[in-house]
């Protein structure tokens, strides 16, 4: 087998997988340093091999991806499928914070004890 069959640009395999939507946005996206393929910082042409582990920071969170198999161009979404394992854990949900109405005034003596309360300085 030749190492082409074996082997895929990082770039190019993102873009396969639809992590990113354009090429051009995974290679800007190795160039900022938001990709690690096994722990280290990865150049758009980097070869991914089967077993390779990715991590992906978008919108501020990582996505972990395992490359089953290493493709360079667009195929369906049940070949995706088996091309990548998502080991992604799921994400906290986002606190719930409270809010006043913008322009209610200054906070009465007992809505400030609530607010105090809320934030956990008794």
């Amino acid at each position: 087998m030749t190492d082409a069959a074996t082997s895929a640009r990082v770039d190019a395999w993102l873009w396969a997988v639809r992590v990113y939507k354009t090429r051009s946005a995974a290679t800007t996206a190795c160039r900022a340093g938001h990709v690690r393929v096994n722990g280290e910082k990865a150049k758009a042409a980097q070869p991914v091999r089967p077993g390779d582990e990715l991590r992906v920071r978008i919108a501020g969170f990582d996505r972990i991806l395992i490359v089953r198999q290493p493709i360079s161009k667009r195929v369906g979404a049940p070949l995706v499928a088996t091309a990548v394992d998502e080991r992604t854990p799921p994400r906290d949900p986002t606190p719930v914070v409270a809010q006043r109405d913008r322009g209610a005034g200054r906070p009465t003596k007992r809505e400030r004890r609530e607010i105090d309360r809320f934030r956990g300085r008794d």
